[in-house]
């Protein structure tokens, strides 16, 4: 089975599942069991068991899995073990951020281009890269055949620029601007809004025990 039908939110924990088996890798553990995943990533071990059911048979009973092994597995059903370059839109605080993030390499991602429309950033560098004319942006994604492309920018021109991204040939979008950004059938967009993450953290946090409130509510 594939992730695309698998249901997404086993998709999701994949990720967490890769990021506990590297950090294993790094401390030298070459096994681990559900319960030890249970232990560094809080998900269950009958709910790791059945994630990993969705792909196939996983390890041997009372011996675990090896880490190098399902590393490897994991990565090639996520497509991880490939790299994937990708283009960047919005040379602001947060485009620049993301540009010099050193952990996007270890997921296989590496920026290949990043792209502004305001006349004083392009032609600058950010990370060691140039920043083009987003309106260049198919002219040089013919070049560099990247399928993937982060959307940086304020909320006005994220659909116009999801717009250029689907015309240079961009089929995975992720969207960072607080609006939601429509493309056509295949192409996938996660949009992914900080402000509301923060709003819905807000709203479970005043709820556990010992919370206090703040501002005016506290007067």
């Amino acid at each position: 089975m594939s992730p695309l039908e698998a249901p997404e939110p086993t998709v999701s924990r994949l990720g967490l599942y890769l990021r506990c088996l590297r950090a294993c890798k790094r401390e030298g553990i070459e096994t681990i069991s559900s319960s030890g995943i249970e232990q560094r990533t809080g998900i269950s071990s009958g709910q790791v068991r059945k994630d990993l059911s969705y792909f196939g048979e996983f390890g041997k009973p009372g011996r675990g899995y090896a880490v190098d092994a399902l590393l490897d597995r994991l990565a090639g059903i996520m497509h991880l073990d490939v790299p994937h370059p990708m283009i960047i839109v919005g040379a602001g605080n947060l485009g620049t951020a993301l540009a010099g993030h050193a952990g996007f390499a270890e997921r296989g991602f590496q920026v290949a281009a990043i792209f502004d429309n305001d006349p004083a950033k392009i032609g600058r560098q950010i990370a060691g890269h140039e920043i083009f004319d987003v309106a260049r942006m198919g002219e040089i994604n013919e070049r560099l055949r990247t399928r993937f492309g982060v959307i940086a920018t304020p909320a006005a021109p994220a659909q116009e620029v999801a717009n250029y991204m689907v015309q240079a040939g961009i089929k995975a979008i992720l969207n960072f601007a607080p609006v939601r950004v429509r493309v056509p059938e295949g192409v996938v967009a996660r949009n992914v809004d900080l402000g509301q993450e923060l709003e819905i953290l807000s709203y479970f946090a005043s709820r556990q025990p010992g919370a206090e409130r703040t501002g005016s509510d506290a007067r």
